[in-house]
């Protein structure tokens, strides 16, 4: 038996987007937001609900689903593959985006609903250890907490290393599935909740279609060949911040002679051969020492 990779743009709409199988995800967010008694959703309606993508020219680093349950609360739940400059803006400000945009202009601001934005990370983006935190505003000083409409809950895959037999919380068993369901052969024997169960029922590779299948590679290999474009640039980075380096070393070592010289009251013809530059750029350099002193 194998597993799709959860992290895939196909795999994670397929499966958290299913609007025939709501109980997947109201599962997930139950689990992850820690919602209890009245508080639990029980009934969800996905807004953008899963459809094969057009994957031709999309961006493969943002995937979310969205949905809203029975008493208008509002639900963003985004897997991040990639880290990018401005993440905690743009997160800040769709998530903003999504709370205003619920009432129309003069309507009355009771109407608004809470809105929950859930990011799924594959790379750390906090100093904190642990994989799973939730942020909310508070005050600054006795941390009350009376704006409670916007709240943001993040897992950081990388930091979650619990094994198989280890797993107690559905939480744990829901963050597992997500980050090593592709490793996996069989289904875990300690999944016992019904909408985890159904989530790797639906990650199951052979339940898939041919075109869902085509879909999901062809993800795969825009992923990795955005991976690689990174990973280049970061080397061809390095190597070019090496270059710079050695020249400046240089240009500095230059410089550090040329200032002996003028003080032992050497010809610039002299300087410019021990140093091998031009007269021209030796007394540019006496220049640039001689403003360095005089402030």
């Amino acid at each position: 038996m194998r597993f799709v990779d959860v992290k895939n743009d196909i795999a994670f709409r397929k499966i958290f987007g299913n609007e025939k199988k709501t109980k997947i995800l109201i599962s997930f967010l139950n689990a992850t937001l820690k919602l209890q008694g009245d508080k639990r959703i029980k009934e969800v309606t996905i807004i953008n609900p899963y459809l094969l993508p057009r994957v031709a020219g999309e961006k493969a680093s943002i995937i979310d689903v969205r949905a809203k349950d029975v008493t208008g609360r509002q639900f963003v739940i985004e897997m991040q593959v990639a880290h990018a400059d401005g993440f905690d803006k743009r997160v800040q400000y769709y998530t903003c985006k999504d709370y205003s945009m619920q009432i129309d202009r003069g309507e009355q601001y009771p109407l608004l609903k809470p809105t929950y934005f859930i990011g799924i990370l594959d790379f750390t983006f906090f100093e904190s250890p642990e994989y799973i935190s939730h942020h909310i505003i508070v005050n600054g000083k006795t941390y009350e907490h009376k704006l409670k409409d916007i709240q943001f809950t993040f897992i950081e895959l990388e930091k979650f290393h619990l094994k198989e037999d280890k797993l107690e919380t559905l939480i744990e068993k829901w963050v597992f599935f997500i980050k090593n369901a592709e490793e996996l052969e069989v289904i875990p024997e300690h999944v016992d909740d019904e909408g985890l169960k159904e989530a790797y029922k639906d990650a199951q590779m052979h339940s898939w279609n041919k075109e869902e299948l085509i879909a999901y590679d062809k993800v795969t290999m825009a992923l990795q060949d955005e991976r690689g474009r990174l990973i280049s640039a970061e080397k061809r980075g390095i190597a070019k911040g090496k270059t710079e380096g050695i020249a400046a070393g240089k240009t500095e070592e230059k410089e550090d002679v040329i200032e002996r010289c003028i003080e032992k009251d050497m010809p610039v013809s002299i300087i410019a051969e021990i140093v091998n530059l031009t007269e021209v750029e030796v007394k540019l350099i006496i220049e640039k020492i001689k403003n360095r002193k005089n402030k």
